[in-house]
């Protein structure tokens, strides 16, 4: 098995950067983290050079992914994520496929974790799938005023617990 070499790492980091930098950006939404992101995949792809024979995109692009959603899973046991940049994030990936809603899913079972399941379905409904009140109100068999109390009870949840001030 090949070693990578100092020159595979230059080449690899010109062609494959600028794709890992977009990975970064569009889960983390912060310029300064996202670039600290992409220097952590190729930092880890450099430490660990001896056990990689075959880079390709897909392994940094998944690398990317991951070190990004444990940046984020980092922060929030720090500091927690702010409501409006989760809400950003899953509107964001909402229209996208595969692992893109893979990876909604993850954030949302991160934010939901110590709230009431109707609280992250109502959120799904009326964030990512876009449904007014009225439509969530019916499909969750809820009152609108019950709805629109359980999203003003979470924005202030999300605002208490993050330090966010909505």
């Amino acid at each position: 098995m090949k070693t990578l070499s100092m020159d595979d790492f230059e080449n690899l980091y010109r062609q494959y950067g600028p794709m890992v930098l977009r990975r970064c950006r569009f889960i983390l939404k912060n310029e300064e983290k996202a670039l600290d992101a992409m220097q952590d995949v190729f930092v880890r792809l450099i430490e660990r050079k001896e056990k990689i024979s075959n880079v390709c995109s897909s392994l940094l692009y998944t690398m990317a992914t991951n070190i990004c959603l444990n940046k984020i899973r980092s922060d929030k046991l720090r500091n927690g994520p702010e409501f409006d940049v989760i809400a950003e994030i899953v509107e964001d990936s909402a229209s996208a496929e595969g692992t893109e809603k893979i990876e909604t899913s993850i954030l949302l079972d991160c934010i939901f974790s110590e709230r009431d399941n109707k609280d992250r379905q109502i959120a799904i409904l009326h964030y990512v799938d876009g449904y007014t009140l009225e439509e969530t109100s019916q499909k969750m068999k809820m009152s609108v005023s019950g709805i629109r109390k359980r999203l003003e009870k979470l924005k202030e949840y999300a605002g208490g617990r993050y330090g966010n001030s909505n």
